[in-house]
This record gives structure tokens, C-alpha cells and sequence, in this order.
């Protein structure tokens, strides 16, 4: 305990501790690096995890000098974050909580690294903000310009707009901000195609829904009998055949379908490629693709620019370094150079391949090129990839973060049970997990309450979200901050996302605002979204509605999967557990979870004595 930094005054007593509670007291107002440790340790890492992800973090780069007071100063900040933790809560500016950053995470900030950097670590542990800080670290290392050379993009339209709320706040300069162009991953490929569109009709993009029906009118004009669902092909559609950019019968044969869990025969594979030759060309026919498609499509079209960008590089060095760029008659200065400098991408785990690879071709390779930020716990759509396989090295230049400063511990423990037992892939072939995952702040347990009816659940979160809102206006009074966006409703699907703004409104008497891609839709102080729309959001109290048997995990679609295809089957279970750790891990200061009917069996342990 010495070497890995904890006080001295502490080691004794600490080592007789058996309980949590025994150690919290024993650490109030203890040093930040010492509770840390402690803390590790009680969570389960070993020594050696403790010393590379907490110690080494702080540790002085050199030989200290004990009687020199000045530099001791100049050290000691990281000493200090408790109280600084402190300062935020106490000034109750939740805008400018979402861009704290923790001072241990600074190195991870400043760093310069030597190819693309990756950050993972469960809710809350600060991936987002390290990478909204890094982005304002790059800002200030630019030469003056007004074009864009850093990009910044995550999965979904709803919290790229969060995400550039969050850096304007943190930036504040709107010139230096406007050299950052922030998007959604779906709408960068939407800009490539357009870019290299001829003239003429452009596709139209479609949603998988749309797709799956396009899918079932294929095999009923086929008229063929197949063993396989709609949803399967439309599956090996996406994850394999674009996923790997097979473009032929022969290269199927050949492509490697790990994870699929449906092992396919040489005669399946020629019966599913004729299945999906027909749907892309029906889809063609109709003028229209899907968002895969159209990823794909923008991928190929960066890594042409890419290769054509290193071969004139090449014959520019073959010929002596005499600039050809003049000389080329079709092509522009513009084609000639990537389009950033540097690429910042959140919520990583959400990607495709062919995101990834689109990405890695706008950026040429080199220092500080890529920073990732990522959690696979988080991950709700079946987009797995390997970083490496497509070019992204990040080896080496990896960080793991597993100190939580937004969820309180006692969400925190709540969260974790509903990840029990689950294991999670690192985006690099190898496993991800939350060992040592523990959180600084303390408050209210949870809240799980069960209900005989969806009308006496709805009657429940009334009276919940109408204590809070008055909660929050007694204390809040005379401050003058806006109120709106502190409290939320998560809710499983879009239909009961309707029944509880009807309800909100029209019974209740309160206001909302409901989450959209394009952002919060309303002027009401409540935001009400379905699960996958709180993907990055924070709020400082949150209920989850509807978190029973049938919903969480959705029993009847994913129920015949069991048997006929056991690895899609805990793909779905595991998606749906994620989909609640995501929801739940939204709360900082409070969290209430509700049911009617059968609790979900991600609760059903800890809900067994909560029924109303």
C-alpha cells in the first residue's frame, strides 16, 4: 500500500478493514490518490492494475525533493480534486458538471501520441469529456486558418448535437469552435456520396425496417423455400457481405462469418447469395439503399482518394520531389490532401467496419491522428469490429478509465448487477471489463417499485417526477439557471414513449420534452426518449418506465431464437441488457426503476421485495 501511494497514517487501519462502509469512513477527507488506491483494491484489481491505471497516472516523472515546497505546490493538484469535485456539486451548474474534467485524466488530454489512441471505461469515468478536452487541446496546437482539420463524430444525429453543446461550453471561442466540423457518422458518409455523385437521381436511404420488407417481397417473389428468417439474411447482409466488402459469389465462399453463430454449408451460402443478389438489386431497381449501403459506398469512394493521395506521393518522390500537383490536369489541390488532421470519434463501439474504414482514410496516418473513445458495455447495435483488421493500430496507446465521478455508487452497484455475468469484446479482439469500476460520490440508493398495471405505473412516475420538480424548484429558487434537461424518462419503445407524454401532459400536468435525433423536442422541463436515445446524455435524476419481463429483454421477437439460433439469441439477450445499464448509468444524483407485471430478469433479484 505504501508503494502503490496511500498514506501512511492509513495502512494500519486499512488493512484491518472487512467492510465498505468501515472504508469510506476511514478515507473522508483522506487524499484523492489514497482513496483511489483503497478504493481499487476493495473493487477487486490486483497491485499491478492499481499501480498502471491509478498510481502511475500521478507519479512524478523524476527524483522528488521533499524540502522543495514550491514544486510540492505545483504537484499537489490532483490532492485537491476532491475538493474541486466538491465546488461543482455544491455550484449546481449541471452544464458546466458535463465538461469537468477529472485532473488524473489530464495526461490522457496533453498526451502526444504516435498513431491513433483509444480510451475505454464504463459510464461515467469521463471517455466524453477526456475526448471534448483533447479536441481543445488539438485546437490550440493549430496554425491560425479558418478551414476545419479536426472532426469530430459519434453514432447518433441527438448526441452530436450534445456533443457540440458540450464543446462550445468548453471552448468558448467561436472562431476556434467553428474549425471543428462535428457530425453524425451516417450524415459524414452522406456528405462523401454527395461529393462523388454524378449528375442525376441520388438513392434515397432507407431504415432496416424498411429494408427487412423490401427483404420479405424477395423471398416471396423467389417463391423458394428457406429455412432462414427475413431477419438472419438481412443480418449477413450487413455484417458479413458489407461488413467485409464482399462483392462476389466466390469471395462468400471464402469470407470468414465469426460471431454469426449459424454455421452455413457451401449449398446455404450459394442459396443466401442468391437471397442477396436479388434484394441489392431490387433495392437498385427502387432507388433506394440502406444506411450500410450508403457507408459502404462512402468508404470505398475515401479509400480511393486515399490510395490516390499515396501514389502521387510515391511519384512524387520517384521523380525528385518536383511538384506535380500543377501538372495534373484532373485533379484539384483539394483531392491531393486528406480532409483532417486529426479525428475524434465517441461512442466507438457503435461503428461499422465500414465506418471505420471511411475514417481511417480521411486521416493519414501518423502522430495524433485518431483518438477513440469507447465502451462495449454500452453497445446496443450488433456493430462488431476489430480496430486493428481494418487498419487502426492502437496498441500501446491504450487507456483504460474506471474511476466513475457522474454516477453516485449506489446507481453505480445497481447498474453492475444488471451486467452480471456478461462478457464484452475491447473493439480489438481481445475482452473488455469492469473490474475496478467504483465511483467517489455517495447519495440516494435506488428506487425499484413494481405495479400491477401499465395505468397505476404511469400514476407512480406522476408522482415521482412531480416531487422532484418541486424538489429541485425549492432549492433551486433564486439561482436563475434554466431547470429543463435535469430529469428524464427512459421508456423501452416509441409506443410507450407516446402513452407516457400523453399521460405527462394531459393527467399529470407537467411538460416534457421528448428526445429525437435531432435533440430534445419541446420546451418542457422532463426529457422522455426511448432507451437508445440517452446513449451519451446525463441528467441528474432519471426514471426508467416499463422494465419488465416482456420488454427488457423483448421476450416475443427474440424467444424463437433460443433454440433455432442460441448465439443470435444472447446477442439480442445482451443488447437488451445493455440497452438498460446504458439507461440506468444516466443518473447522477437519483434513479427510480419501475415494472408492471414481471420485473425484467436483469432486475428480478433485487427487485423480489419492491412491489407496490
Amino acid at each position: 500500500m505504501r508503494d502503490l501511494g496511500v498514506a501512511e497514517s492509513l495502512i494500519d487501519v486499512a488493512l484491518t478493514l472487512t467492510e465498505v462502509t468501515d472504508l469510506d469512513r476511514l478515507v473522508a477527507g483522506a487524499p484523492l490518490l489514497s482513496q483511489d488506491v483503497l478504493y481499487g483494491l476493495a473493487a477487486g484489481m490486483s497491485p499491478d492494475e492499481v499501480r498502471a491505471e491509478i498510481t502511475d497516472a500521478v507519479a512524478s516523472p523524476g527524483h522528488v525533493d521533499l524540502a522543495d515546497f514550491g514544486a510540492a505546490l505545483a504537484r499537489t493538484t490532483v490532492t485537491t480534486v476532491d475538493d474541486a469535485l466538491q465546488k461543482v456539486l455544491e455550484a449546481g451548474d449541471f452544464q458546466a458538471w458535463k465538461v469537468f474534467l477529472h485532473p488524473t485524466q489530464a495526461r490522457l488530454v496533453n498526451h502526444d501520441y504516435n498513431g491513433p489512441a483509444r480510451v475505454s471505461g464504463g459510464p461515467g469515468t469521463g471517455k466524453t469529456i477526456v475526448a471534448l478536452h483533447r479536441i481543445h487541446h488539438l485546437l490550440r496546437q493549430l496554425k491560425p486558418g479558418r478551414d476545419k482539420p479536426i472532426l469530430l463524430t459519434t453514432f447518433t444525429k441527438n448526441l452530436a448535437s450534445d456533443l457540440r453543446t458540450r464543446l462550445s461550453d468548453l471552448v468558448g471561442d467561436s472562431a476556434l469552435l467553428a474549425r471543428v466540423e462535428i457530425t453524425h457518422i451516417d450524415e459524414l458518409a452522406y456528405k462523401v456520396i454527395t461529393e462523388n455523385g454524378i449528375s442525376g437521381p441520388t438513392k434515397r436511404r432507407v431504415d432496416d425496417r424498411t429494408a427487412l420488407n423490401e427483404l420479405r417481397t424477395v423471398l416471396e417473389e423467389l417463391e423458394q423455400k428457406t429455412s432462414f428468417e427475413p431477419e438472419f439474411l438481412l443480418e449477413e447482409w450487413e455484417q458479413v457481405v458489407l461488413g467485409q466488402s464482399v462483392t462476389t459469389r466466390a469471395a462468400y465462399f471464402q469470407t470468414r462469418r465469426a460471431g454469426r453463430g449459424h454455421p452455413l454449408t457451401r449449398p446455404e451460402r450459394a442459396a443466401v447469395w442468391t437471397i442477396l443478389d436479388r434484394f441489392t438489386t431490387s433495392l437498385h431497381s427502387k432507388g433506394i439503399e440502406t444506411w450500410g449501403q450508403a457507408a459502404e459506398r462512402a468508404a470505398r469512394y475515401e479509400m480511393e482518394r486515399a490510395a490516390r493521395i499515396q501514389a502521387r506521393q510515391t511519384y512524387k518522390g520517384q521523380v525528385g520531389g518536383r511538384d506535380l500537383v500543377h501538372r495534373d490536369a484532373e485533379a484539384s489541390l483539394h483531392d491531393l490532401k486528406h480532409r483532417y488532421q486529426h479525428v475524434v470519434v465517441d461512442e466507438a463501439q457503435d461503428l461499422r467496419a465500414a465506418h471505420w474504414k471511411m475514417l481511417r482514410a480521411m486521416v493519414a496516418p501518423g502522430d495524433n491522428d485518431m483518438f477513440i473513445a469507447g465502451d462495449t458495455h454500452q453497445r446496443i447495435y450488433d456493430n462488431h469490429v476489430s480496430l486493428g483488421s481494418l487498419g487502426i493500430d492502437v496498441r500501446g496507446r491504450s487507456a483504460r478509465l474506471s474511476l466513475s465521478y457522474r454516477t453516485t455508487r449506489e446507481i453505480l452497484a445497481q447498474a453492475l448487477s444488471v451486467m452480471s455475468g456478461e462478457t464484452y469484446d475491447d473493439l480489438d479482439e481481445g475482452t473488455d471489463t469492469l473490474a475496478g469500476y467504483r465511483s467517489v460520490l455517495h447519495g440516494p440508493a435506488p428506487e425499484l417499485h413494481g405495479y400491477t398495471t401499465w395505468e397505476e405505473e404511469l400514476d407512480g412516475l406522476a408522482l415521482t417526477l412531480r416531487s422532484w420538480c418541486d424538489e429541485l424548484a425549492t432549492h433551486g429558487s433564486g439561482t436563475g439557471r434554466d431547470a429543463r434537461g435535469l430529469i428524464a424518462v427512459a421508456v423501452p419503445d416509441r409506443d410507450k414513449v407516446s402513452q407516457v407524454i400523453y399521460h405527462l401532459a394531459t393527467k399529470a400536468g407537467l411538460g416534457y420534452a421528448q428526445l429525437t435525433s435531432d435533440g430534445p423536442r419541446g420546451s418542457g422541463a422532463i426529457h422522455v426518449g426511448t432507451m437508445p436515445r440517452f446513449k451519451g446524455l446525463e441528467y441528474q435524476r432519471l426514471v426508467i418506465v416499463g422494465a419488465n419481463d416482456r420488454l427488457v429483454p423483448r421476450m416475443e421477437t427474440i424467444e424463437r431464437y433460443r433454440a433455432e439460433d442460441p448465439a443470435r439469441y444472447r446477442r439480442e439477450v445482451r443488447k437488451a441488457r445493455s440497452m438498460l445499464f446504458v439507461a440506468a448509468t444516466r443518473a447522477r444524483d437519483a434513479l427510480v426503476i419501475t415494472w408492471h407485471g414481471a420485473p425484467s430478469p436483469f432486475l428480478a433479484e433485487d427487485a423480489s421485495a419492491s412491489r407496490r
